[in-house]
């Protein structure tokens, strides 16, 4: 059986990631998936079904107004989480299944834990709000989820459409400086720059997604302390829907570009 090190490890870690697992959950998670991988026999699904256990002993938790337990399962079943991933890279045991029993147990796990929060709150508050933040929560995480693919086959379809491949340069490589026309060099803008700053650092250019939403719900927020759950919430959440917002506009954009070339050849193909 091959030994696996620490190495091995780091490069199945994702090109680029949210800033939350980058530098808060990845350091932990690569220094139990060599372990796991060296002495165990624990599949990724084996790992994800221990994921979604912790998960619900997160929401159990919660529920029992135990709010800094609760943050504290909750970290560990989504560095499990990762662990799953990183096994299945390491090894080559991916299956199709496993994507999808990581993609729903993420949801049910977001689902019991918003829902025991709430109850937790709840019951021992009898504030309302804390019914509506779990429902927000819980509503706000499905709509990422479902939105994120739904955007990507529209992409997809879109270049399939036209024959274009889909090419993201890779964060290593540098981009030359615009000239002006004195001969000197202009720098980039700073969204360029600031992008290409992320990409040396393995993080994702948006900010707020739903890893960095989960973790302000159910890790931050807890540990603060039950007066942080709902303005943390609004936050987080504000921010998220604002994002969401952001990437549809820009898909919108992608596509109306798409349509206003295929109108221009057309029009060029009826004039030939």
């Amino acid at each position: 059986m091959r030994t696996y090190s620490l190495e091995d490890v780091y490069e199945t870690r994702k090109r680029r990631d949210s800033w939350w697992t980058v530098y808060f959950v990845d350091p932990v998670a690569c220094r139990v998936a060599l372990p796991v991988a060296n002495h165990t026999r624990l599949t990724p699904n084996g790992l994800t079904v221990l994921s979604l256990v912790l998960g619900t002993v997160s929401a159990a938790c919660f529920a029992t107004n135990q709010l800094v337990a609760g943050a504290l399962v909750f970290y560990l079943s989504f560095m499990i989480d990762c662990v799953d991933g990183k096994i299945a890279r390491l090894k080559g045991t991916g299956t199709p299944f496993g994507l999808w029993l990581d993609y729903v147990g993420d949801r049910i796990r977001v689902v019991l834990c918003a829902g025991g929060l709430a109850y937790g709150q709840y019951a021992l508050t009898g504030d309302v709000r804390y019914v509506v933040l779990g429902a927000a929560v819980a509503v706000l995480d499905l709509f990422r989820y479902v939105n994120a693919p739904q955007m990507k086959r529209v992409r997809e379809a879109v270049r399939e459409e036209r024959q274009e491949p889909e090419e993201e340069p890779e964060p290593e490589q540098e981009e030359p400086l615009e000239r002006v026309p004195q001969g000197r060099t202009r720098p980039r803008s700073f969204p360029r720059r600031l992008n290409r700053f992320l990409a040396r650092h393995r993080v994702r250019s948006h900010l707020i997604s739903g890893i960095e939403f989960h973790a302000a719900v159910f890790v931050i927020a807890p540990l603060a302390g039950a007066w942080a759950l709902i303005p943390l919430a609004v936050l987080s959440g504000a921010l998220l829907l604002a994002n969401e917002v952001f990437l549809v506009y820009r898909m919108w954009l992608f596509t109306r570009r798409h349509s206003a070339a295929s109108t221009q050849e057309s029009r060029e193909h009826v004039l030939v």
